[in-house]
């Protein structure tokens, strides 16, 4: 008449759970070197963006104050003819931080040295034409 109440005990042995968190690590250990590389890629890529909005800033200031080749353009007056509040415009550096500093007008603007030291495992010299250092 007594019914003895059956408990089951469920669950994951020690031995189980360790295998899970070493398959985890070792798909971690797989996907953070390329999430690091992507994410320096497009600072890379940011970085060339800039180069381009410079370019295109000093020419702008270059045509509209009638300055020829050679001048050499402050960071204050290039920066008058990127976007209003934006990064560049406020601050005039890439996003490692490295200054771009005064730019000459008819000559490529360059990548800063420091950026380029940083970035050249993920871009090349190839991928910095015509704005390599």
């Amino acid at each position: 008449m007594f019914n003895k109440l059956q408990t089951k005990h469920a669950g994951f042995t020690l031995v189980e759970i360790m295998i899970v968190v070493a398959i985890i690590a070792l798909l971690a250990a797989i996907a953070v070197p390329g999430f690091l590389r992507a994410r320096k890629r497009s600072q890379a890529s940011r970085i060339l963006n800039d180069l381009r909005l410079i370019d295109g800033a000093v020419d702008q200031y270059a045509i509209e104050t009638g300055r020829s080749t050679g001048f050499v353009v402050d960071t204050a007056d290039w920066t008058q003819y990127v976007k209003k509040n934006a990064i560049l415009y406020n601050t005039a550096r890439d996003i490692l931080g490295n200054d771009y500093g005064a730019q000459t007008v008819d000559i490529v603007p360059a990548v800063p040295s420091a950026s380029y030291d940083a970035l050249s495992d993920v871009a090349g010299a190839g991928f910095w034409s015509p704005y390599g250092p």
